[in-house]
């Protein structure tokens, strides 16, 4: 493990234990927790959360892919943000998925492709409409996203890998939020977190994580958001450009400005209320697409 995920694993667990103390399970969402959704019980878990008015009745879905560099973070760290945004009126799926270094590059992508095979297979039991199933990804959670959707609709992308999403899904819509989606291999060698997220440090490698690369017209459509101080605001201008390119419908947001500087994954933060002006917005643009 090198040095850079070592302070990110400590330091982004003490800026959430921050961001989250004294957080509770709000009184009107209903959860069911530690569900093993694939082969590893440690790593392969999720949980499930439902607006207690409902009832068992099917609900759009809404799947949570977690940031967190590819390094760090699990459901418990996204639990309250992905109860927020169930009482809008959602099923959300909060899971872990296996982490880098100890499992390097695509163990995360293919745990994110189980966790859609997971969803047909239990909607029944957890009330999950199955026919409007969204997506929400942060950062490296926005990449991981990003690099799924392509898989299901962009053949030749998913020959490159030995597992794949369920056959013929895509996400209904997607929300890529402050994410990273080009990575461009340097000869002079890299100086960042891939060094311990991917196989091998070779060409071959970043080209086949970057997601701005697989991008075709059948990418579903996206809610493209960023913010004015997040680090990784040139990616979803990189990602805005390559979504038109392809003519895929999109919104592109910007949130914050001079005198309110939003930073990166600001909507995670649920007492704000630039955060619940965002998740408004994202849950909003997946209603356009329920039932089409």
């Amino acid at each position: 493990m090198s040095l850079q995920t070592a302070v990110i694993r400590r330091e982004f667990k003490k800026s959430d234990d921050i961001r989250d103390a004294g957080l509770t399970t709000p009184e009107d969402v209903r959860r069911f927790d530690d569900i093993v959704y694939g082969p590893d019980s440690t790593w392969n878990v999720l949980d499930v959360y439902r607006p207690g008015a409902a009832g068992d009745r099917p609900l759009p879905v809404i799947v949570s892919v977690h940031g967190g560099g590819w390094v760090y973070g699990d459901k418990e760290r996204y639990q309250y943000y992905c109860m927020d945004l169930a009482r809008r009126g959602f099923a959300v799926v909060n899971f872990t998925y296996r982490l880098a270094p100890e499992h390097r590059w695509p163990g995360c992508l293919e745990d994110t492709c189980l966790v859609f095979s997971w969803l047909p297979a239990n909607a029944d039991k957890y009330g999950l409409d199955t026919k409007n199933v969204f997506a929400v990804g942060d950062s490296a959670g926005g990449h991981i996203l990003s690099v799924f959707s392509e898989l299901c609709v962009n053949p030749d992308y998913a020959a490159l890998y030995p597992f794949a999403p369920p056959e013929g899904f895509r996400p209904k819509a997607v929300a890529l939020n402050c994410g990273s989606y080009h990575h461009e291999y340097s000869a002079s060698g890299p100086q960042d977190i891939m060094t311990d997220v991917l196989p091998d440090v070779s060409e071959e490698s970043y080209r086949l994580i970057d997601a701005l690369r697989y991008v075709t017209p059948a990418f579903p459509p996206a809610f493209l958001m960023t913010a004015v101080d997040d680090f990784l605001k040139k990616d979803a201008l990189l990602m805005a450009e390559k979504l038109a390119e392809n003519d895929v419908p999109f919104e592109l947001h910007l949130y914050g400005g001079l005198d309110n500087r939003l930073g990166h994954v600001f909507h995670c933060n649920i007492r704000s209320e630039d955060a619940r002006r965002c998740n408004d917005d994202e849950c909003g643009f997946f209603r356009r697409f329920i039932g089409e």
